[in-house]
């Protein structure tokens, strides 16, 4: 069995060994609760990136449908403009037909009116058939004549009728124009649409992207961390169950010291309660700190 002396000197290097062990404890424990801060503000970084890149893709999706949407709608009005634009063509073409004196040649006429005016003046063409039918209407003339007048009326009406037929072509084709353009500007339009639209979605695509980036990032990051924390609270555990079995063994060497102390405390009371009664036999004179002795050995 181990002397007093090697039992003093064992609880002294335990007394300091859990000192150490407490520092070290205590350092480790704060190491453990700083990778366990650091993971868990890189969860949360990582959790609010998941969440606007949610919702940047419910964007992008939208935007993409739209995109499609708006090609739809911009593929018909191409279609529309393709229309329009062939529309105005044959309006052009039939404008051209109809143009006065084309393909047709005028009937001979007095000197009043040149063939130049009435081609390009449906009024002075109005005037001069009206003219020759109340010639052959009011004058006496011979068969001949009135059949070569009403020859000329004829065909001045044709002219005439021609005329207006060009006007209407020329209206139709002034239409024709206004809705190519109209056509045109739509389309334009919903072209620039488009592209705006799909340069939105694109962008929202790239945000997605570089938010995925940065999320596999913390990831990593995190992953680092968790094995870190994980052999922190692993070193955390095993020097407490060392701090616990040192301060067991301080605590046994310190009761056992107690009860010592108080043995020798009471062999020395004894002995000087023994001397104090031996004092009192040959009445000797009592000190104060024989007196506190003797009080001892009472209590």
């Amino acid at each position: 069995m181990a002397g007093v002396d090697e039992l003093r000197e064992e609880f002294g290097k335990k007394r300091k060994e859990l000192s150490t062990l407490r520092s070290k404890l205590s350092e480790v424990h704060s190491q453990k609760e700083e990778a366990f801060r650091q993971l868990r503000s890189l969860r949360d970084e990582a959790a609010k990136n998941m969440s606007q890149i949610r919702e940047i893709q419910s964007q992008r999706d939208a935007l993409t449908k739209e995109v499609s949407e708006r090609k739809n709608e911009r593929n018909k009005l191409n279609d529309t403009f393709k229309e329009k634009a062939a529309g105005r063509k044959d309006a052009e073409r039939k404008n051209v037909q109809l143009r006065p004196g084309a393909g047709q040649k005028l009937p001979s006429l007095d000197q009043k009116h040149s063939k130049q005016d009435l081609n390009l003046n449906p009024s002075k063409l109005r005037a001069e058939i009206k003219r020759l039918e109340d010639l052959i209407e009011t004058e006496v003339m011979s068969f001949e004549k009135e059949k070569e007048l009403r020859k000329k009326v004829k065909g001045l009406k044709a002219a005439y009728q021609k005329v207006e037929q060009g006007k209407l072509a020329w209206k139709a084709v002034h239409a024709a124009s206004a809705d190519l353009a109209e056509a045109r500007r739509k389309a334009q339009h919903s072209h620039h649409q488009v592209q705006e639209l799909a340069s939105l979605s694109q962008e929202k695509h790239e945000q997605v992207n570089a938010l995925y980036k940065t999320v596999r990032e913390l990831r990593k990051n995190e992953n680092n961390l968790a094995e870190q924390y994980i052999q922190f609270k692993a070193r955390h555990e095993e020097l407490k169950k060392e701090l616990q079995t040192i301060q067991s063994r301080v605590d046994e060497l310190s009761k056992l010291f107690k009860e010592d102390d108080h043995r020798s405390f009471q062999e020395k009371i004894k002995e000087k309660t023994a001397d104090v009664q031996e004092k009192i036999k040959k009445k000797q004179k009592l000190r104060i700190e024989d007196i506190l002795a003797f009080q001892a050995s009472k209590e």
